[in-house]
């Protein structure tokens, strides 16, 4: 996707929400300034929904990358947050707000013959009693953040927990 075929739009809130992120991996807001000056690939959205004590993550179980948030690429004229949204529900069924402040900016690629692209995580907070609707072919559970799981992203474990621990810190200061 090019940046004029992204519309100034989504790029512009692309930009504002990788400077609002908690969290940068991979020097993501600068590769965005380079990359937003011309040809760039299509963005990329998650959800990292946590259960309300913190200690969980909802995770979808890729058919090749293993147990990753629901997300995927940014479609035509979407903001990422709106992506990250309508893939949270493609994924699980879920129609929850999500936080304010994006969780993290990350560079990455997302299939071994794709190039590198920015990705946004955004977060969300739920009862793990919310029902969630699986798509088909990818199941859908919920991940203790003190064990492991398989995935094609191993760091995403730990910035998860990070994340968490961040927004313990924030409850208790609000």
């Amino acid at each position: 996707m090019v940046r004029n075929v992204v519309g100034k739009r989504v790029l512009e809130a692309a930009v504002i929400d990788a400077g609002r992120a908690v969290a940068e991996f991979d020097e993501a807001r600068q590769w965005l300034a380079v990359a937003g000056r011309g040809p760039m690939e299509p963005l990329a959205a998650e959800v990292w929904v946590f259960d309300k004590g913190l200690a969980q993550v909802l995770l979808v179980k890729h058919p090749w990358r293993g147990w990753v948030p629901p997300g995927g690429k940014v479609e035509f004229g979407e903001t990422p947050r709106e992506g990250a949204a309508r893939e949270l529900f493609e994924e699980t069924g879920l129609r929850v707000g999500l936080l304010d402040e994006p969780a993290a900016v990350a560079v990455r690629s997302y299939h071994p013959k794709l190039s590198v692209t920015l990705g946004l995580s955004y977060a969300a907070v739920v009862d793990v009693t919310t029902p969630f609707v699986a798509e088909p072919g990818q199941p859908v559970a919920w991940m203790r953040l003190d064990e492991g799981w398989e995935s094609c992203f191993p760091e995403d474990l730990t910035r998860m927990r990070q994340h968490a621990a961040w927004l313990a810190r924030w409850r208790s200061r609000h």
